[in-house]
C-alpha cells in the first residue's frame, strides 16, 4: 500500500487532494498520511460515517438519502464534490458501501462500493463489487481509491 500511495502523491505533484471517507474511516488518509512529506499533496478529509455528515457537511440531499440510500452512485457524486468543494482542492476522492456484517434496505450486498472521483473537469462515480470479511473490503476500497486517482492522473 506504501507504494502506491507514493505513486498517487507523486502523480498529484502541484495539486490538492482531499477525500469523503465513509466505510473506510479515514483508512485512505492514514495510508496517504504515513508517508513523509504527503502534506504537499493531500489536504486532509472528512470521515462522514453518518448520514447526518453526508447531508449537513457535505450536502448530500436528504431526498437522496432516504430515496437511494448512503450506499449509491448519487450519495457517492454529492460526497465528492462536496468535499472538493468544502476544502478547495484540486482533486478528490469519496468512498460509500457496505463492509458488513449486512446489506442495506436497498437492496446492496456486503462489498458494494460506490468510488467517486472528481477534478475540475471530470467527476466520475465507479460501483465495486469486492468480497471478503468486513477488514478485506475496506482494504480493497483504500486500494480501489487510490488506484482511481492514478488513473486520471498519470
Amino acid at each position: 500500500m506504501t507504494s502506491l500511495c507514493c505513486d498517487v502523491l507523486a502523480a498529484l505533484k502541484g495539486k490538492s487532494l482531499v477525500t469523503a471517507e465513509s466505510l473506510t474511516g479515514g483508512g485512505i488518509g492514514a495510508a496517504l498520511t504515513a508517508v513523509p512529506g504527503s502534506s504537499e499533496v493531500y489536504k486532509g478529509g472528512v470521515i462522514c460515517y453518518t448520514n447526518w455528515v453526508k447531508e449537513n457537511i457535505l450536502g448530500v440531499p436528504a431526498e437522496i438519502l432516504e430515496r437511494y440510500g448512503a450506499v449509491s452512485q448519487w450519495t457517492a457524486g454529492y460526497l465528492v464534490s462536496g468535499v472538493r468543494r468544502l476544502l478547495k482542492a484540486d482533486v478528490a476522492v469519496a468512498v460509500t458501501g457496505l463492509a458488513g456484517p449486512g446489506g442495506d434496505e436497498f437492496g446492496h450486498s456486503v462489498g458494494t462500493v460506490f468510488i467517486g472521483y472528481e477534478e475540475a473537469a471530470r467527476s466520475v462515480v465507479n460501483v465495486y463489487h469486492f468480497s471478503g470479511d468486513r477488514e478485506e473490503v475496506r482494504r480493497q476500497t483504500i486500494e480501489a481509491a487510490l488506484k482511481l486517482i492514478l488513473k486520471y492522473n498519470q
